[in-house]
């Protein structure tokens, strides 16, 4: 990507909206572009962090193994999501393995050079501090909300969300185009398989979703939202 390029490609990136012309500027000139293919992974747990990622295009997801080898989903990332999000702040090891999910071209903004950077021009490290407190009431909120949900309201909020992110309208169905398996969702919000399958062949009988193997189809998302709901 070049150079010009790259500071528009970063402006859409909440974590730069305070940002002037001339400091967007001066971050788009230490970053640097990268495409990692589908499945191939981009950093690993525990691996010394180098540098912080910004999506282009594509899907990222973000996982940690147990000591089973057991997949815990962290995050899944769309286009203008950074990760990992505390990356410019401390000087800790990657918190969790990153994965392409599809082909995807990343914004790559190296940590050292922009630890450098911020002593260099002060305004941004102050911008960047602002935002960040934002995404940590966030993540806290998102939390809070999980851990007193019951499975089925999980499953139902993280399927919502994924319609709101990733959703594509087609007529009165919405189209996820998200490779992914019945083992990813139950991952992703901390319960078993076997309960996502259930769940999930229970709103396919119910004509509210079909599960494919690269996508998911809402086919009607205001009775999903309804059996939200329901207590």
């Amino acid at each position: 990507m070049q150079k010009q390029v790259m500071s528009p490609c970063l402006r859409q990136v909440p974590m730069f909206h305070d940002l002037s012309d001339q400091e967007m500027e001066r971050v788009a000139e230490i970053a640097i572009s990268r495409f990692i293919p589908k499945k191939s992974v981009i950093f690993s747990e525990g691996s010394e962090k180098e540098a912080v990622y910004f999506i282009q295009e594509g899907l990222v997801k973000t996982f940690k193994t147990d000591e089973n080898g057991h997949e815990q989903i962290v995050s899944l990332l769309k286009p203008v999501d950074m990760f990992p999000h505390t990356g410019f702040f401390n000087q800790n090891p990657y918190p969790a393995t990153a994965e392409a999910i599809i082909d995807t071209h990343l914004v790559a903004i190296p940590v050292r050079l922009f630890e450098r950077l911020m002593l260099n021009t002060p305004s941004i490290a102050v911008k960047m501090m602002r935002v960040m407190g934002d995404k940590i009431v966030e993540l806290q909120e998102k939390l809070q909300s999980l851990s007193g949900q019951h499975v089925k309201h999980r499953v139902l909020s993280f399927l919502l969300k994924l319609a709101e992110q990733h959703g594509e309208v087609n007529g009165n169905s919405i189209t996820i185009n998200l490779p992914m398996t019945h083992q990813e969702i139950a991952s992703s919000i901390g319960t078993t398989r076997e309960s996502v399958n259930r769940l999930l062949n229970q709103f396919s009988k119910e004509s509210l979703l079909k599960f494919e193997r690269n996508r998911i189809v809402i086919m009607d998302l205001e009775a999903l939202k309804r059996q939200k709901e329901l207590k």
